[in-house]
Protein backbone atom coordinates (compact mmCIF):
# COMPACT_ATOMS: atom_id res chain seq x y z
CA UNK A 1 0.00 0.00 0.00
CA UNK A 2 2.59 2.20 0.58
CA UNK A 3 4.11 1.94 -2.53
CA UNK A 4 0.94 2.93 -4.13
CA UNK A 5 -0.07 5.69 -1.97
CA UNK A 6 3.11 7.48 -2.31
CA UNK A 7 3.15 7.68 -5.91
CA UNK A 8 -0.48 8.60 -5.97
CA UNK A 9 0.49 11.38 -4.05
CA UNK A 10 3.24 12.33 -5.96
CA UNK A 11 1.18 12.40 -8.98
CA UNK A 12 -0.79 14.38 -7.30
CA UNK A 13 1.42 17.01 -6.09
CA UNK A 14 3.80 17.32 -9.41
CA UNK A 15 0.48 17.28 -11.50
CA UNK A 16 1.46 20.29 -12.78
CA UNK A 17 3.92 19.03 -15.47
CA UNK A 18 1.49 16.55 -17.25
CA UNK A 19 -0.08 17.76 -20.43
CA UNK A 20 -3.94 17.84 -20.24
CA UNK A 21 -7.03 19.38 -21.94
CA UNK A 22 -10.39 17.62 -21.70
CA UNK A 23 -12.04 16.56 -24.72
CA UNK A 24 -14.86 19.03 -23.65
CA UNK A 25 -12.27 22.19 -23.22
CA UNK A 26 -11.40 24.43 -26.08
CA UNK A 27 -8.30 24.91 -27.73
CA UNK A 28 -6.64 27.69 -29.01
CA UNK A 29 -7.96 31.26 -28.43
CA UNK A 30 -11.38 29.43 -28.17
CA UNK A 31 -9.96 28.76 -24.29
CA UNK A 32 -10.25 32.65 -23.67
CA UNK A 33 -13.19 33.44 -26.55
CA UNK A 34 -15.66 29.96 -25.63
CA UNK A 35 -18.12 29.49 -28.14
CA UNK A 36 -17.99 32.82 -29.97
CA UNK A 37 -16.51 32.63 -33.50
CA UNK A 38 -14.27 35.40 -34.25
CA UNK A 39 -13.56 36.20 -37.76
CA UNK A 40 -9.72 37.16 -36.89
CA UNK A 41 -9.01 33.42 -35.30
CA UNK A 42 -9.16 30.52 -37.44
CA UNK A 43 -9.32 28.02 -34.76
CA UNK A 44 -12.58 29.66 -33.92
CA UNK A 45 -14.26 28.19 -36.94
CA UNK A 46 -14.73 24.58 -35.28
CA UNK A 47 -16.96 26.48 -32.24
CA UNK A 48 -19.68 26.79 -34.67
CA UNK A 49 -20.47 24.31 -37.67
CA UNK A 50 -22.06 27.86 -39.64
CA UNK A 51 -18.72 29.98 -38.89
CA UNK A 52 -16.45 28.71 -41.56
CA UNK A 53 -18.41 30.61 -43.84
CA UNK A 54 -16.99 34.27 -42.07
CA UNK A 55 -13.49 32.95 -42.05
CA UNK A 56 -12.43 34.01 -45.79
CA UNK A 57 -13.80 35.35 -49.04
CA UNK A 58 -15.28 34.22 -51.57
CA UNK A 59 -12.84 31.56 -54.28
CA UNK A 60 -10.14 31.00 -51.88
CA UNK A 61 -8.69 29.24 -48.95
CA UNK A 62 -8.06 29.84 -45.78
CA UNK A 63 -5.21 27.28 -43.72
CA UNK A 64 -4.26 26.41 -40.55
CA UNK A 65 -0.49 25.81 -40.05
CA UNK A 66 0.97 23.69 -37.11
CA UNK A 67 -1.36 23.37 -33.87
CA UNK A 68 -2.69 24.22 -31.46
CA UNK A 69 -1.29 22.11 -29.16
CA UNK A 70 -3.13 22.39 -25.83
CA UNK A 71 -2.30 20.69 -22.11
CA UNK A 72 -2.88 21.60 -18.65
CA UNK A 73 -4.28 19.68 -15.21
CA UNK A 74 -6.81 19.02 -13.03
CA UNK A 75 -6.91 17.74 -9.26
CA UNK A 76 -9.05 17.65 -6.56
CA UNK A 77 -9.90 19.51 -3.42
CA UNK A 78 -8.18 17.86 -0.65
CA UNK A 79 -5.37 19.33 0.93
CA UNK A 80 -2.26 18.44 2.76
CA UNK A 81 -2.64 15.43 0.98
CA UNK A 82 0.94 14.23 1.27
CA UNK A 83 0.68 14.35 5.32
CA UNK A 84 -2.20 12.27 5.07
CA UNK A 85 -0.55 9.96 2.79
CA UNK A 86 2.32 9.50 5.75
CA UNK A 87 0.07 9.60 8.03
CA UNK A 88 -1.76 6.40 6.69
CA UNK A 89 1.24 4.69 5.86
CA UNK A 90 2.74 5.41 10.15
CA UNK A 91 -0.54 3.54 11.26
CA UNK A 92 -0.47 0.64 8.31
CA UNK A 93 3.39 -0.11 8.88
CA UNK A 94 3.23 -0.38 12.86
CA UNK A 95 4.16 -3.64 14.34
CA UNK A 96 0.82 -4.27 16.20
CA UNK A 97 2.08 -8.02 17.02
CA UNK A 98 3.24 -7.71 20.44
CA UNK A 99 0.13 -8.54 22.01
CA UNK A 100 -0.84 -11.71 19.92
CA UNK A 101 2.48 -13.78 20.81
CA UNK A 102 2.01 -16.96 23.07
CA UNK A 103 -1.58 -17.59 23.07
CA UNK A 104 -2.63 -20.20 26.22
CA UNK A 105 -5.50 -22.37 26.31
CA UNK A 106 -6.21 -19.72 28.95
CA UNK A 107 -6.17 -17.42 26.93
CA UNK A 108 -8.61 -18.44 24.45
CA UNK A 109 -11.20 -19.34 26.54
CA UNK A 110 -11.27 -16.16 27.95
CA UNK A 111 -11.95 -14.76 23.88
CA UNK A 112 -14.62 -17.23 24.21
CA UNK A 113 -12.79 -19.63 22.02
CA UNK A 114 -11.40 -23.32 22.08
CA UNK A 115 -8.42 -25.17 20.63
CA UNK A 116 -10.94 -26.54 17.85
CA UNK A 117 -11.68 -22.56 16.43
CA UNK A 118 -10.95 -21.94 13.71
CA UNK A 119 -8.30 -19.71 12.56
CA UNK A 120 -10.67 -16.91 11.13
CA UNK A 121 -12.45 -17.45 14.46
CA UNK A 122 -9.14 -16.50 16.71
CA UNK A 123 -8.36 -13.88 14.24
CA UNK A 124 -11.60 -11.78 14.43
CA UNK A 125 -11.86 -12.46 18.83
CA UNK A 126 -8.31 -11.43 18.88
CA UNK A 127 -8.79 -8.16 16.64
CA UNK A 128 -12.02 -7.35 18.74
CA UNK A 129 -10.37 -7.25 21.69
CA UNK A 130 -7.35 -5.28 20.88
CA UNK A 131 -8.49 -1.77 21.23
CA UNK A 132 -5.21 0.08 19.62
CA UNK A 133 -5.55 -2.27 16.47
CA UNK A 134 -9.57 -1.18 16.50
CA UNK A 135 -8.48 2.42 16.87
CA UNK A 136 -6.05 2.41 14.19
CA UNK A 137 -8.52 0.52 11.51
CA UNK A 138 -10.87 3.03 12.11
CA UNK A 139 -8.64 5.91 11.54
CA UNK A 140 -7.03 4.32 8.78
CA UNK A 141 -10.42 3.90 7.18
CA UNK A 142 -11.20 7.67 7.92
CA UNK A 143 -8.25 8.71 5.96
CA UNK A 144 -8.28 6.53 2.87
CA UNK A 145 -12.37 7.16 2.88
CA UNK A 146 -11.22 11.30 2.57
CA UNK A 147 -8.55 10.22 -0.29
CA UNK A 148 -11.21 8.38 -2.04
CA UNK A 149 -13.72 11.35 -2.14
CA UNK A 150 -11.56 14.35 -3.25
CA UNK A 151 -8.34 13.51 -4.44
CA UNK A 152 -8.10 12.84 -8.48
CA UNK A 153 -5.60 14.04 -11.09
CA UNK A 154 -7.05 14.49 -14.73
CA UNK A 155 -4.55 14.69 -17.06
CA UNK A 156 -5.42 15.14 -21.31
CA UNK A 157 -3.70 16.99 -24.39
CA UNK A 158 -5.09 17.76 -27.62
CA UNK A 159 -3.37 18.51 -31.16
CA UNK A 160 -4.53 19.66 -34.29
CA UNK A 161 -3.65 18.17 -37.55
CA UNK A 162 -0.91 20.32 -39.52
CA UNK A 163 -2.80 22.51 -42.17
CA UNK A 164 -5.73 21.79 -40.40
CA UNK A 165 -8.70 23.34 -40.43
CA UNK A 166 -8.94 23.89 -44.10
CA UNK A 167 -11.89 26.19 -45.44
CA UNK A 168 -12.46 27.12 -49.35
CA UNK A 169 -15.51 29.24 -50.47
CA UNK A 170 -17.10 28.73 -53.62
CA UNK A 171 -18.22 31.12 -56.20
CA UNK A 172 -21.51 30.79 -54.68
CA UNK A 173 -20.57 31.79 -51.28
CA UNK A 174 -20.69 28.00 -49.40
CA UNK A 175 -17.97 27.55 -47.39
CA UNK A 176 -16.06 23.63 -46.72
CA UNK A 177 -14.38 23.07 -43.96
CA UNK A 178 -11.78 20.28 -43.42
CA UNK A 179 -10.30 19.07 -39.95
CA UNK A 180 -8.82 16.64 -38.21
CA UNK A 181 -7.64 16.29 -34.44
CA UNK A 182 -6.27 13.78 -32.05
CA UNK A 183 -7.23 14.40 -28.43
CA UNK A 184 -6.37 12.45 -25.27
CA UNK A 185 -7.66 12.31 -21.60
CA UNK A 186 -7.17 10.12 -18.35
CA UNK A 187 -7.93 10.49 -14.67
CA UNK A 188 -6.27 8.28 -11.62
CA UNK A 189 -8.28 8.14 -8.64
CA UNK A 190 -9.15 5.96 -5.57
CA UNK A 191 -11.58 3.72 -4.72
CA UNK A 192 -12.11 3.28 -1.12
CA UNK A 193 -12.91 -0.01 0.38
CA UNK A 194 -12.74 -0.75 5.10
CA UNK A 195 -9.54 -1.86 5.58
CA UNK A 196 -9.42 -5.26 7.13
CA UNK A 197 -6.61 -6.95 9.80
CA UNK A 198 -6.19 -10.59 9.93
CA UNK A 199 -3.49 -12.62 12.41
CA UNK A 200 -1.46 -15.08 10.94
CA UNK A 201 0.81 -16.74 13.56
CA UNK A 202 2.22 -13.26 15.35
CA UNK A 203 1.39 -11.44 13.00
CA UNK A 204 -1.24 -8.84 11.69
CA UNK A 205 -1.90 -8.22 7.87
CA UNK A 206 -3.91 -5.57 7.00
CA UNK A 207 -6.11 -5.80 3.83
CA UNK A 208 -8.14 -4.02 1.63
CA UNK A 209 -9.67 -3.70 -1.74
CA UNK A 210 -8.98 0.10 -1.80
CA UNK A 211 -7.62 0.77 -5.39
CA UNK A 212 -5.95 3.09 -8.18
CA UNK A 213 -8.43 3.28 -10.55
CA UNK A 214 -7.53 4.63 -14.09
CA UNK A 215 -9.94 5.70 -16.95
CA UNK A 216 -8.49 7.38 -20.13
CA UNK A 217 -9.94 8.22 -23.56
CA UNK A 218 -7.86 8.92 -27.08
CA UNK A 219 -10.51 10.39 -29.89
CA UNK A 220 -9.00 10.44 -33.50
CA UNK A 221 -11.47 12.57 -35.07
CA UNK A 222 -11.74 13.70 -38.81
CA UNK A 223 -14.64 16.49 -39.66
CA UNK A 224 -16.17 17.86 -42.90
CA UNK A 225 -18.45 20.61 -42.75
CA UNK A 226 -20.17 23.06 -45.18
CA UNK A 227 -22.17 26.18 -44.04
CA UNK A 228 -24.27 29.07 -46.51
CA UNK A 229 -25.90 32.26 -46.07
CA UNK A 230 -29.42 31.62 -46.76
CA UNK A 231 -30.65 35.21 -45.85
CA UNK A 232 -28.72 38.46 -46.54
CA UNK A 233 -31.99 41.57 -45.49
CA UNK A 234 -30.19 44.66 -45.08
CA UNK A 235 -28.98 44.72 -41.25
CA UNK A 236 -27.07 41.12 -41.68
CA UNK A 237 -26.51 37.92 -42.47
CA UNK A 238 -28.18 34.58 -41.16
CA UNK A 239 -25.05 31.95 -42.00
CA UNK A 240 -26.61 27.97 -40.95
CA UNK A 241 -23.84 25.09 -41.56
CA UNK A 242 -23.28 21.60 -40.30
CA UNK A 243 -20.44 19.38 -39.95
CA UNK A 244 -20.28 15.60 -39.86
CA UNK A 245 -17.43 14.03 -37.34
CA UNK A 246 -15.81 10.46 -37.44
CA UNK A 247 -14.56 9.39 -34.16
CA UNK A 248 -11.77 6.54 -34.18
CA UNK A 249 -12.47 6.46 -29.73
CA UNK A 250 -10.62 3.95 -27.49
CA UNK A 251 -11.74 3.46 -24.11
CA UNK A 252 -10.25 1.71 -21.19
CA UNK A 253 -9.83 1.46 -17.70
CA UNK A 254 -7.61 -0.18 -14.91
CA UNK A 255 -7.69 -1.21 -11.51
CA UNK A 256 -4.81 -2.00 -9.00
CA UNK A 257 -5.31 -3.05 -5.47
CA UNK A 258 -3.07 -0.75 -3.08
CA UNK A 259 -2.47 -3.52 -0.55
CA UNK A 260 -1.04 -5.56 -3.65
CA UNK A 261 2.63 -5.99 -2.43
CA UNK A 262 3.70 -7.93 -5.50
CA UNK A 263 6.53 -7.12 -8.12
CA UNK A 264 4.36 -6.85 -10.92
CA UNK A 265 1.04 -4.83 -9.17
CA UNK A 266 2.06 -1.70 -11.12
CA UNK A 267 3.65 -2.79 -14.11
CA UNK A 268 1.86 -1.44 -17.53
CA UNK A 269 0.50 1.68 -16.15
CA UNK A 270 2.56 4.01 -18.70
CA UNK A 271 1.91 1.21 -21.24
CA UNK A 272 -1.79 0.98 -20.52
CA UNK A 273 -1.98 5.43 -20.69
CA UNK A 274 -0.40 5.09 -24.26
CA UNK A 275 -1.67 2.24 -25.60
CA UNK A 276 -4.96 2.21 -28.23
CA UNK A 277 -7.22 -1.50 -27.16
CA UNK A 278 -10.88 -1.55 -27.52
CA UNK A 279 -11.21 1.23 -30.74
CA UNK A 280 -14.66 1.81 -31.50
CA UNK A 281 -15.55 4.20 -34.68
CA UNK A 282 -18.31 6.33 -34.63
CA UNK A 283 -19.98 9.18 -36.49
CA UNK A 284 -21.49 12.89 -34.51
CA UNK A 285 -23.39 15.70 -36.35
CA UNK A 286 -23.26 18.93 -35.27
CA UNK A 287 -25.59 21.79 -36.49
CA UNK A 288 -25.02 25.76 -36.11
CA UNK A 289 -26.34 29.10 -36.91
CA UNK A 290 -25.17 32.86 -36.74
CA UNK A 291 -26.86 35.98 -37.46
CA UNK A 292 -23.58 38.77 -38.48
CA UNK A 293 -24.67 42.01 -38.60
CA UNK A 294 -21.62 45.14 -39.01
CA UNK A 295 -21.43 45.23 -35.35
CA UNK A 296 -22.94 42.21 -33.79
CA UNK A 297 -23.07 38.91 -33.68
CA UNK A 298 -25.57 35.81 -32.64
CA UNK A 299 -24.75 32.16 -32.56
CA UNK A 300 -26.28 28.98 -31.78
CA UNK A 301 -24.96 25.75 -32.20
CA UNK A 302 -25.88 22.01 -31.47
CA UNK A 303 -23.19 19.36 -30.86
CA UNK A 304 -23.64 15.79 -31.04
CA UNK A 305 -27.36 15.93 -32.71
CA UNK A 306 -27.22 12.14 -33.17
CA UNK A 307 -25.91 11.01 -29.82
CA UNK A 308 -23.20 8.37 -30.43
CA UNK A 309 -22.19 6.10 -28.29
CA UNK A 310 -19.39 4.00 -27.54
CA UNK A 311 -17.87 1.71 -24.95
CA UNK A 312 -15.36 1.11 -22.69
CA UNK A 313 -13.23 -2.47 -22.43
CA UNK A 314 -14.71 -4.59 -19.85
CA UNK A 315 -13.75 -5.05 -16.35
CA UNK A 316 -14.35 -8.40 -14.34
CA UNK A 317 -13.76 -11.06 -16.99
CA UNK A 318 -10.91 -13.07 -14.53
CA UNK A 319 -10.66 -16.20 -16.19
CA UNK A 320 -7.15 -17.35 -17.53
CA UNK A 321 -5.88 -14.18 -15.24
CA UNK A 322 -2.97 -15.44 -12.55
CA UNK A 323 -1.29 -12.91 -10.10
CA UNK A 324 -1.85 -9.07 -9.23
CA UNK A 325 -4.28 -9.28 -12.45
CA UNK A 326 -6.39 -12.14 -11.04
CA UNK A 327 -6.26 -10.29 -7.48
CA UNK A 328 -7.42 -7.12 -9.30
CA UNK A 329 -10.06 -8.60 -11.13
CA UNK A 330 -11.39 -10.13 -8.50
CA UNK A 331 -11.72 -7.06 -6.48
CA UNK A 332 -13.38 -5.62 -9.06
CA UNK A 333 -16.35 -7.45 -8.91
CA UNK A 334 -16.39 -7.19 -5.18
CA UNK A 335 -16.27 -3.34 -5.17
CA UNK A 336 -19.03 -3.77 -8.64
CA UNK A 337 -21.03 -5.28 -6.01
CA UNK A 338 -20.97 -3.07 -3.50
CA UNK A 339 -22.01 -0.37 -6.18
CA UNK A 340 -18.60 1.45 -6.08
CA UNK A 341 -17.97 0.32 -9.75
CA UNK A 342 -19.30 -0.39 -13.10
CA UNK A 343 -17.49 -3.69 -14.72
CA UNK A 344 -18.99 -2.25 -18.28
CA UNK A 345 -19.86 1.27 -19.10
CA UNK A 346 -20.95 3.06 -22.35
CA UNK A 347 -19.78 6.67 -23.41
CA UNK A 348 -22.85 8.27 -24.51
CA UNK A 349 -21.56 11.49 -26.76
CA UNK A 350 -24.85 13.53 -25.87
CA UNK A 351 -25.90 16.46 -27.40
CA UNK A 352 -25.23 20.18 -26.18
CA UNK A 353 -26.71 23.81 -26.97
CA UNK A 354 -24.65 26.63 -26.61
CA UNK A 355 -25.55 29.93 -27.33
CA UNK A 356 -23.21 33.10 -28.02
CA UNK A 357 -23.14 36.90 -28.43
CA UNK A 358 -20.96 39.58 -29.29
CA UNK A 359 -21.06 43.26 -30.04
CA UNK A 360 -17.79 44.45 -32.40
CA UNK A 361 -15.83 47.73 -33.29
CA UNK A 362 -16.70 48.69 -37.52
CA UNK A 363 -13.58 47.01 -38.11
CA UNK A 364 -14.25 43.87 -36.19
CA UNK A 365 -10.48 43.97 -34.35
CA UNK A 366 -12.38 44.55 -30.64
CA UNK A 367 -15.08 42.78 -29.71
CA UNK A 368 -16.53 41.91 -26.04
CA UNK A 369 -18.35 38.23 -26.32
CA UNK A 370 -20.10 35.94 -24.37
CA UNK A 371 -20.92 31.96 -24.38
CA UNK A 372 -23.00 29.86 -22.83
CA UNK A 373 -23.71 26.50 -22.52
CA UNK A 374 -27.39 25.40 -22.15
CA UNK A 375 -27.28 22.04 -20.61
CA UNK A 376 -24.30 19.61 -19.42
CA UNK A 377 -22.98 17.15 -20.94
CA UNK A 378 -20.02 14.30 -19.81
CA UNK A 379 -17.01 13.62 -21.28
CA UNK A 380 -15.41 9.97 -21.62
CA UNK A 381 -14.49 10.14 -18.16
CA UNK A 382 -17.53 11.12 -16.43
CA UNK A 383 -16.96 14.71 -15.59
CA UNK A 384 -19.55 16.94 -16.89
CA UNK A 385 -18.94 20.20 -18.12
CA UNK A 386 -21.60 23.59 -18.68
CA UNK A 387 -19.05 26.19 -19.48
CA UNK A 388 -20.14 30.39 -19.54
CA UNK A 389 -17.73 32.13 -20.92
CA UNK A 390 -17.11 36.03 -21.23
CA UNK A 391 -14.05 37.82 -23.26
CA UNK A 392 -12.85 41.29 -24.32
CA UNK A 393 -10.43 40.41 -27.41
CA UNK A 394 -8.72 42.63 -29.64
CA UNK A 395 -6.63 41.44 -32.71
CA UNK A 396 -4.25 44.16 -34.36
CA UNK A 397 -3.72 44.39 -38.60
CA UNK A 398 -0.22 45.49 -37.41
CA UNK A 399 2.26 42.32 -37.84
CA UNK A 400 4.19 44.25 -35.03
CA UNK A 401 1.63 45.09 -32.54
CA UNK A 402 0.17 42.46 -30.30
CA UNK A 403 -3.42 40.95 -30.08
CA UNK A 404 -4.29 40.40 -26.96
CA UNK A 405 -7.39 39.07 -25.30
CA UNK A 406 -8.60 38.34 -21.48
CA UNK A 407 -11.95 36.57 -20.05
CA UNK A 408 -13.63 34.23 -17.65
CA UNK A 409 -14.30 30.84 -17.25
CA UNK A 410 -16.76 28.89 -15.77
CA UNK A 411 -17.71 25.51 -15.47
CA UNK A 412 -21.61 25.41 -14.12
CA UNK A 413 -21.44 21.43 -13.63
CA UNK A 414 -18.97 18.77 -12.26
CA UNK A 415 -16.11 20.27 -11.02
CA UNK A 416 -17.68 24.23 -11.20
CA UNK A 417 -14.22 24.94 -11.22
CA UNK A 418 -13.51 28.71 -12.50
CA UNK A 419 -10.75 30.62 -14.66
CA UNK A 420 -9.45 34.06 -15.51
CA UNK A 421 -8.27 32.99 -19.34
CA UNK A 422 -5.93 35.31 -21.41
CA UNK A 423 -4.09 35.03 -24.78
CA UNK A 424 -1.90 37.03 -26.98
CA UNK A 425 -1.20 36.60 -30.88
CA UNK A 426 1.91 37.97 -31.87
CA UNK A 427 3.24 38.80 -35.75
CA UNK A 428 -0.66 37.79 -36.04
CA UNK A 429 0.52 34.22 -36.24
CA UNK A 430 1.87 33.18 -33.02
CA UNK A 431 -1.09 32.29 -30.34
CA UNK A 432 -0.69 31.78 -26.55
CA UNK A 433 -3.59 31.29 -24.60
CA UNK A 434 -3.96 30.32 -20.57
CA UNK A 435 -6.72 28.97 -18.73
CA UNK A 436 -5.37 29.43 -15.06
CA UNK A 437 -7.78 27.83 -12.34
CA UNK A 438 -9.27 30.24 -9.15
CA UNK A 439 -9.44 27.62 -7.02
CA UNK A 440 -6.23 26.26 -4.61
CA UNK A 441 -4.72 23.58 -3.56
CA UNK A 442 -2.80 23.15 -0.21
CA UNK A 443 0.37 21.01 -0.87
CA UNK A 444 0.85 20.72 3.11
CA UNK A 445 4.37 23.07 3.11
CA UNK A 446 2.56 26.53 3.12
CA UNK A 447 2.25 26.84 -0.62
CA UNK A 448 -0.76 26.60 -3.07
CA UNK A 449 -1.24 25.49 -6.53
CA UNK A 450 -3.94 26.22 -9.04
CA UNK A 451 -6.48 23.10 -8.87
CA UNK A 452 -6.43 23.45 -12.61
CA UNK A 453 -4.48 25.27 -15.43
CA UNK A 454 -4.51 25.32 -19.19
CA UNK A 455 -2.27 26.20 -21.63
CA UNK A 456 -2.27 26.78 -25.08
CA UNK A 457 0.27 27.30 -28.26
CA UNK A 458 -0.45 27.44 -32.09
CA UNK A 459 0.95 28.84 -35.19
CA UNK A 460 -1.21 30.24 -38.20
CA UNK A 461 -1.64 32.03 -41.20
CA UNK A 462 -2.65 35.49 -41.46
CA UNK A 463 -5.67 36.34 -42.66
Amino acid sequence: MKKYLTTFSMAILSSSVMASIPIYQPIGSSTVLGGYANRQSLITSLANPAAPYLMTNIESFRVGFLGPLSFGYEMGEINNLDDKVDELEAILEKDYSASFNGLSNADLVSLGLTVNSTDEEISAALLQSNAEVAAAINQADGIIAEIGDTAYVKFSGALQAPFMPIIYKTRNRGAFILDASASFVGQVGIISDNISASVSGSDIELGSDTAVYVKRATDYRFGLGYSQVVGRPVSGALILGGRVNIHNIALNKKLSILTDESDDADDGFGDFLLERKNVETGVSLDLGAIWSAPNYQLGASLANVNEPEFDFGELGNCSGLSGSDLTSCNAAVRLSDEGKLELKETYKMKSQLTLDAAVMSTNQNWSLAGSYDVNSVADPIGDKYQWKVISLSYFSDNLLFPGVRVGYRKNHAGSKLSYATVGATLFRRLDFDLAYGLEKFSDGDGSTLPRSLYFSVGYGFAF
